[in-house]
């Protein structure tokens, strides 16, 4: 697995979790749709932790910002 997820990727990520999961917590969001709510938490926590994203190469996408190498 190869790192494709930037630093401001994982905030948003990290910060749309914690929203999701005191959605469900507090009972604002219950059902299905609050499961459903707690799955993507999850899926976006760890996405965030190991900072990729399964999706992104599907899509060509890359977030993360490659530094210049000296030449």
């Amino acid at each position: 697995m190869k790192k494709n997820m930037g630093s401001t990727d994982k905030i948003i990520r990290i910060l749309l979790a914690i929203v999701f999961a005191a959605l469900y917590f507090t009972g604002t969001v219950t059902g299905t749709w609050g499961i459903v709510l707690l799955v993507v938490a999850a899926i976006f926590l760890l996405t965030s932790l190991v900072s990729f994203c399964p999706i992104y190469p599907l899509l060509g996408i890359n977030t993360l910002c490659k530094k210049k190498s000296e030449a």
